[in-house]
Protein backbone atom coordinates (compact mmCIF):
# COMPACT_ATOMS: atom_id res chain seq x y z
CA UNK A 1 0.00 0.00 0.00
CA UNK A 2 1.39 3.11 -0.68
CA UNK A 3 1.16 6.45 1.77
CA UNK A 4 0.27 10.14 1.23
CA UNK A 5 3.35 12.12 1.17
CA UNK A 6 2.80 15.50 3.24
CA UNK A 7 0.69 18.06 1.23
CA UNK A 8 -0.10 14.89 -1.29
CA UNK A 9 -3.60 13.92 -1.67
CA UNK A 10 -3.79 10.03 -2.77
CA UNK A 11 -6.33 7.78 -3.15
CA UNK A 12 -6.04 4.18 -1.51
CA UNK A 13 -7.59 1.06 -0.91
CA UNK A 14 -8.20 -1.26 1.92
CA UNK A 15 -9.61 -5.08 1.90
CA UNK A 16 -12.54 -6.39 4.23
CA UNK A 17 -14.18 -9.70 3.74
CA UNK A 18 -17.33 -10.33 1.29
CA UNK A 19 -15.46 -8.79 -1.34
CA UNK A 20 -15.79 -5.39 0.75
CA UNK A 21 -12.92 -2.71 -0.87
CA UNK A 22 -12.48 0.75 1.21
CA UNK A 23 -11.48 3.64 -0.92
CA UNK A 24 -10.08 6.77 0.89
CA UNK A 25 -7.90 9.38 0.59
CA UNK A 26 -4.95 10.16 2.62
CA UNK A 27 -3.25 14.12 3.18
CA UNK A 28 -0.49 14.46 5.80
CA UNK A 29 2.45 12.82 7.29
CA UNK A 30 1.89 9.69 8.36
CA UNK A 31 3.30 10.37 11.71
CA UNK A 32 0.79 13.51 12.40
CA UNK A 33 -1.74 13.00 14.54
CA UNK A 34 -4.74 11.71 12.68
CA UNK A 35 -8.58 13.36 11.45
CA UNK A 36 -10.56 10.84 9.98
CA UNK A 37 -13.55 12.11 8.01
CA UNK A 38 -16.57 10.25 7.76
CA UNK A 39 -19.59 10.99 5.42
CA UNK A 40 -23.07 10.90 5.35
CA UNK A 41 -25.54 8.67 4.39
CA UNK A 42 -25.57 8.47 0.21
CA UNK A 43 -22.75 11.00 0.03
CA UNK A 44 -19.53 10.43 -0.40
CA UNK A 45 -15.79 11.33 1.23
CA UNK A 46 -15.47 14.33 -2.14
CA UNK A 47 -17.91 16.43 0.87
CA UNK A 48 -14.83 17.01 2.31
CA UNK A 49 -12.45 17.50 -0.35
CA UNK A 50 -12.51 21.11 0.23
CA UNK A 51 -12.39 20.76 3.97
CA UNK A 52 -9.14 19.51 3.88
CA UNK A 53 -7.37 22.59 1.64
CA UNK A 54 -7.89 24.40 4.74
CA UNK A 55 -6.80 21.97 7.87
CA UNK A 56 -3.59 22.89 9.32
CA UNK A 57 -0.78 21.48 7.79
CA UNK A 58 0.63 18.82 9.74
CA UNK A 59 -2.28 16.14 10.47
CA UNK A 60 -2.99 13.19 8.83
CA UNK A 61 -6.42 13.56 7.59
CA UNK A 62 -8.22 10.54 5.82
CA UNK A 63 -11.22 10.97 4.14
CA UNK A 64 -13.10 7.33 4.22
CA UNK A 65 -15.89 6.18 1.37
CA UNK A 66 -18.34 3.56 3.38
CA UNK A 67 -19.13 0.57 1.57
CA UNK A 68 -21.45 0.80 -1.04
CA UNK A 69 -21.06 4.46 -0.77
CA UNK A 70 -18.85 6.69 -3.51
CA UNK A 71 -15.61 4.16 -5.15
CA UNK A 72 -16.44 1.56 -2.18
CA UNK A 73 -18.07 -1.21 -2.98
CA UNK A 74 -19.28 -4.56 -0.79
CA UNK A 75 -21.35 -7.68 -1.37
CA UNK A 76 -22.07 -8.19 2.19
CA UNK A 77 -25.45 -8.06 3.66
CA UNK A 78 -25.24 -6.62 6.69
CA UNK A 79 -25.59 -3.13 7.11
CA UNK A 80 -25.41 -1.60 10.49
CA UNK A 81 -24.11 1.63 11.86
CA UNK A 82 -21.13 -0.89 13.85
CA UNK A 83 -20.63 -2.45 10.56
CA UNK A 84 -19.49 0.38 8.97
CA UNK A 85 -17.58 1.54 11.47
CA UNK A 86 -15.54 -1.44 11.16
CA UNK A 87 -15.08 -0.20 7.10
CA UNK A 88 -13.22 2.79 9.12
CA UNK A 89 -11.37 0.42 11.42
CA UNK A 90 -9.92 -1.16 8.55
CA UNK A 91 -8.42 2.10 7.21
CA UNK A 92 -7.36 2.74 10.69
CA UNK A 93 -5.49 -0.48 10.62
CA UNK A 94 -3.93 -0.25 7.22
CA UNK A 95 -2.59 2.97 8.29
CA UNK A 96 -0.99 2.00 11.64
CA UNK A 97 -3.05 4.85 13.22
CA UNK A 98 -2.40 4.71 17.05
CA UNK A 99 -4.62 7.79 18.21
CA UNK A 100 -7.38 10.02 15.97
CA UNK A 101 -10.28 12.58 16.14
CA UNK A 102 -13.25 10.92 14.27
CA UNK A 103 -15.39 12.99 12.70
CA UNK A 104 -18.80 12.30 10.60
CA UNK A 105 -21.90 14.02 8.85
CA UNK A 106 -25.02 13.03 9.57
CA UNK A 107 -24.75 9.06 9.46
CA UNK A 108 -21.37 9.50 9.94
CA UNK A 109 -21.69 10.21 13.30
CA UNK A 110 -23.70 7.15 14.21
CA UNK A 111 -20.52 5.70 12.38
CA UNK A 112 -18.09 7.59 14.22
CA UNK A 113 -19.52 6.64 17.34
CA UNK A 114 -19.16 3.23 17.00
CA UNK A 115 -15.44 3.65 16.24
CA UNK A 116 -14.94 5.19 19.52
CA UNK A 117 -16.83 2.23 20.99
CA UNK A 118 -14.97 -0.12 18.76
CA UNK A 119 -11.06 1.09 19.49
CA UNK A 120 -11.76 2.98 22.53
CA UNK A 121 -7.33 3.23 23.17
CA UNK A 122 -7.72 4.91 19.99
CA UNK A 123 -9.85 7.57 19.37
CA UNK A 124 -9.59 10.16 21.38
CA UNK A 125 -12.51 12.31 20.47
CA UNK A 126 -15.78 12.24 18.64
CA UNK A 127 -17.16 14.58 16.71
CA UNK A 128 -20.67 15.19 14.71
CA UNK A 129 -21.16 17.27 11.96
CA UNK A 130 -24.83 18.00 12.30
CA UNK A 131 -25.60 14.44 13.44
CA UNK A 132 -26.92 12.47 16.77
CA UNK A 133 -29.68 15.18 17.17
CA UNK A 134 -32.25 14.19 15.01
CA UNK A 135 -34.43 12.26 17.07
CA UNK A 136 -36.77 10.85 15.10
CA UNK A 137 -33.26 9.09 13.31
CA UNK A 138 -31.07 8.49 16.17
CA UNK A 139 -32.18 7.73 18.96
CA UNK A 140 -33.34 3.91 18.25
CA UNK A 141 -37.38 3.98 17.74
CA UNK A 142 -40.29 2.25 18.72
CA UNK A 143 -41.47 -1.03 16.10
CA UNK A 144 -44.24 1.06 14.62
CA UNK A 145 -42.04 4.56 14.08
CA UNK A 146 -39.25 2.92 12.24
CA UNK A 147 -41.58 0.76 9.96
CA UNK A 148 -43.68 4.22 9.39
CA UNK A 149 -40.62 5.69 8.32
CA UNK A 150 -38.72 2.78 6.03
CA UNK A 151 -42.52 2.37 5.03
CA UNK A 152 -42.25 5.92 3.20
CA UNK A 153 -38.49 5.00 1.71
CA UNK A 154 -39.29 1.35 0.12
CA UNK A 155 -42.89 2.80 -0.32
CA UNK A 156 -41.21 6.10 -2.66
CA UNK A 157 -37.98 6.41 -2.10
CA UNK A 158 -37.21 9.42 -4.18
CA UNK A 159 -39.92 11.34 -2.41
CA UNK A 160 -38.59 10.22 1.40
CA UNK A 161 -35.16 11.65 -0.14
CA UNK A 162 -36.78 14.89 -1.15
CA UNK A 163 -37.89 14.74 2.73
CA UNK A 164 -34.75 13.92 4.08
CA UNK A 165 -33.28 17.12 1.83
CA UNK A 166 -36.12 19.13 2.85
CA UNK A 167 -35.86 18.86 6.43
CA UNK A 168 -31.81 19.72 6.61
CA UNK A 169 -32.64 23.18 4.65
CA UNK A 170 -33.38 25.85 6.92
CA UNK A 171 -36.05 28.28 5.32
CA UNK A 172 -34.12 30.68 2.67
CA UNK A 173 -32.41 27.92 1.51
CA UNK A 174 -31.80 28.10 -1.99
CA UNK A 175 -33.57 25.42 -4.19
CA UNK A 176 -30.75 24.53 -6.65
CA UNK A 177 -28.85 23.47 -3.63
CA UNK A 178 -31.63 20.81 -2.42
CA UNK A 179 -32.31 19.90 -5.85
CA UNK A 180 -28.30 19.11 -6.13
CA UNK A 181 -28.42 17.05 -3.06
CA UNK A 182 -31.60 15.12 -3.84
CA UNK A 183 -30.01 14.10 -7.30
CA UNK A 184 -26.74 12.96 -5.39
CA UNK A 185 -28.30 11.35 -2.45
CA UNK A 186 -31.19 9.83 -4.52
CA UNK A 187 -28.70 7.97 -6.67
CA UNK A 188 -27.29 5.98 -3.73
CA UNK A 189 -26.18 2.74 -5.24
CA UNK A 190 -29.10 -0.16 -3.75
CA UNK A 191 -29.93 -1.78 -2.01
CA UNK A 192 -27.30 -0.72 -0.13
CA UNK A 193 -28.53 2.77 0.29
CA UNK A 194 -32.78 1.43 1.74
CA UNK A 195 -30.32 -0.93 4.04
CA UNK A 196 -28.24 1.26 5.67
CA UNK A 197 -31.26 3.49 6.61
CA UNK A 198 -33.06 0.39 8.38
CA UNK A 199 -29.38 -0.15 10.06
CA UNK A 200 -29.67 3.89 10.77
CA UNK A 201 -32.99 3.83 12.39
CA UNK A 202 -32.72 0.70 14.20
CA UNK A 203 -29.35 1.96 15.45
CA UNK A 204 -29.66 2.58 19.44
CA UNK A 205 -27.97 5.74 19.93
CA UNK A 206 -28.84 5.92 23.96
CA UNK A 207 -26.80 2.28 24.47
CA UNK A 208 -23.84 3.41 21.95
CA UNK A 209 -23.57 6.46 24.13
CA UNK A 210 -23.47 4.39 27.09
CA UNK A 211 -20.49 2.04 25.80
CA UNK A 212 -18.60 5.34 24.40
CA UNK A 213 -16.13 6.94 26.73
CA UNK A 214 -14.97 9.69 24.50
CA UNK A 215 -16.14 13.01 24.60
CA UNK A 216 -18.43 13.79 21.57
CA UNK A 217 -18.88 17.38 20.37
CA UNK A 218 -21.53 18.26 18.14
CA UNK A 219 -21.71 20.65 15.68
CA UNK A 220 -25.18 21.50 14.69
CA UNK A 221 -27.05 23.98 12.56
CA UNK A 222 -28.91 26.55 14.69
CA UNK A 223 -32.27 26.22 12.77
CA UNK A 224 -32.41 22.28 13.16
CA UNK A 225 -31.99 21.59 16.55
CA UNK A 226 -35.11 21.12 19.06
CA UNK A 227 -34.88 22.12 22.76
CA UNK A 228 -35.93 18.41 23.28
CA UNK A 229 -32.72 17.23 21.94
CA UNK A 230 -30.98 19.55 23.97
CA UNK A 231 -32.64 19.02 26.88
CA UNK A 232 -32.38 14.96 25.93
CA UNK A 233 -28.51 14.76 25.49
CA UNK A 234 -26.94 18.05 26.19
CA UNK A 235 -25.19 16.32 29.42
CA UNK A 236 -23.16 13.95 27.33
CA UNK A 237 -23.14 15.51 24.13
CA UNK A 238 -21.16 19.42 24.07
CA UNK A 239 -24.11 21.11 21.39
CA UNK A 240 -22.28 23.72 19.86
CA UNK A 241 -24.68 25.33 17.72
CA UNK A 242 -23.35 27.02 13.92
CA UNK A 243 -24.75 29.16 11.53
CA UNK A 244 -23.55 27.92 8.32
CA UNK A 245 -26.02 26.87 5.57
CA UNK A 246 -27.30 23.59 5.51
CA UNK A 247 -27.63 20.27 6.74
CA UNK A 248 -24.51 19.69 4.50
CA UNK A 249 -22.35 22.80 5.78
CA UNK A 250 -19.21 21.02 5.62
CA UNK A 251 -19.89 21.16 1.65
CA UNK A 252 -21.22 24.95 1.69
CA UNK A 253 -18.97 26.03 4.36
CA UNK A 254 -15.25 23.83 4.31
CA UNK A 255 -13.36 27.09 5.61
CA UNK A 256 -15.34 27.32 8.18
CA UNK A 257 -15.78 23.57 8.95
CA UNK A 258 -12.31 23.06 8.88
CA UNK A 259 -12.03 25.91 11.60
CA UNK A 260 -14.09 23.95 14.11
CA UNK A 261 -12.43 20.57 13.37
CA UNK A 262 -9.21 21.99 13.75
CA UNK A 263 -10.60 23.75 17.11
CA UNK A 264 -11.56 20.29 18.57
CA UNK A 265 -8.32 19.02 17.87
CA UNK A 266 -6.04 21.75 20.24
Amino acid sequence: MTTADSGTIKSLVAHRPHHTTIRYTAVGPTDGPALVLIHGWACDRGDFDAVIGHLPDGHRVLAVDLAEHGESRSAREVWTMEEFARDVATVLEAEAVTTAVVAGHSLGAAVAVEVGRLLPGTVSHVIALDGLHYLSLFPAQREEQADALLSAFRGDFAAAVRGLVEGGSPAGTDPALADAYFEKMSAVRQPAGLRAMEGLVRWDMDAALRGTTQPITVFAIRDLVTQEAIDRYGNRLDIVLVDLGTHHFPVEAPEATAGLLAAVRS
